[in-house]
């Protein structure tokens, strides 16, 4: 009795993380399908691969579907419990530490763009020129890998080569050797999200003054403006506290290893998955000029394939 209850008990475990692992695999296959979508838009009109604030925006997909597909793939190694060798760990880790903070940082510099747009118009195109936006981008990746360059160094000082071909269930925690480098993360966070705050406040602050000030027609885009950075800052707040997610995780595998599956599955949902559909509706629904050509280019692809079945 007791083993048909303990073989009934593995089945029913077995069956919802199945059909968590499903809806997993369905969401993250919508988000890079509409991401995809985004992409393939932004690429096919000239004005917006030369304007700094749709570059940053592609760079914030690009980013997103990356940082998708990597922490999909952690994520089913660890509900199947699969081991791979550390050395292909180390690749992942280094990936998805540096676009973890890609994103935020990216959405930093659009807050920033956004506050120079409406507070200092006149030199808006100076400042955020095309040349001025591959500075951006260099800047954005230098800072984002700060964090790990220092976690990769200690790692290598302090493990031995036979660590890089043994098997382990892939996961941030396994390369902290020693406790100094996971607080050392923590703080380098902390920083990073108090950077962040103080220019998502200063941005609203000084937009806010002028949408106040504005005449009736500077009002709408001043306001418009002063929406973007508010979701920016949610936007924000989601990706920052995702940052934390792997010392709480840690603390959790302590305890128990099932209840660290489904933190780390919540978590994914949560601060991994929700922060990154929110830039499709800021840049992709909400901004007239992006909605209308991807509206467009839908429809004409929509169209050509109507017509290429019929000929067929």
């Amino acid at each position: 009795m007791t083993k048909n209850n303990s073989l009934g008990g593995v089945e029913f475990l077995m069956r919802n993380v199945n059909y968590r692992v499903i809806l997993v695999q369905v969401l993250v296959a919508l988000f890079l399908c509409v991401n995809s979508l985004l992409i393939t838009t932004f690429f096919l009109k000239d004005f917006f691969y030369t304007t700094m604030r749709y570059i940053l925006f592609a760079i914030t997909l690009l980013s997103d579907c990356l940082i998708l597909i990597l922490t999909n793939i952690l994520l089913i190694f660890v509900y199947f419990h699969l081991t791979i060798q550390m050395w292909l760990c180390l690749i992942f880790y280094i990936l998805s530490a540096v676009y973890t903070l890609v994103t935020p940082v990216t959405l930093m510099a659009m807050t920033l763009e956004r506050y120079v747009a409406i507070c200092m118009p006149l030199r808006h195109a100076e400042l955020c020129s095309t040349r001025s936006t591959v500075h951006c981008i260099i800047i954005i990746h230098c800072i984002s890998s700060i964090p790990c360059i220092v976690i990769l160094l200690a790692f290598f000082a302090s493990a031995s080569l036979s660590l890089y071909s043994q098997y382990k269930i892939c996961s941030v925690e396994k390369l902290f050797l020693y406790s100094w480098q996971s607080h050392f993360m923590s703080a380098i966070y902390q920083l990073y999200f108090l950077i962040m705050c103080i220019t998502v406040v200063f941005s609203y602050v000084k937009i806010m003054k002028v949408a106040k000030a504005a005449s009736v027609e500077d009002k709408k885009s001043s306001w418009k403006g002063l929406r973007t950075v508010i979701l920016h800052g949610f936007q924000l707040l989601l990706c920052l506290i995702q940052m934390w997610c792997p010392s709480i995780e840690a603390a959790v595998l302590e305890v128990d290893f099932m209840l660290y599956i489904n933190v780390r599955y919540i978590n994914f949902i949560i601060f991994y998955l929700t922060p990154r559909c929110l830039s499709p509706l800021i840049y992709g629904l909400r901004d007239e000029k992006f909605f209308h050509a991807l509206k467009y280019y839908t429809l004409c692809c929509l169209c050509r394939n109507f017509f290429i079945h019929l000929t067929n």
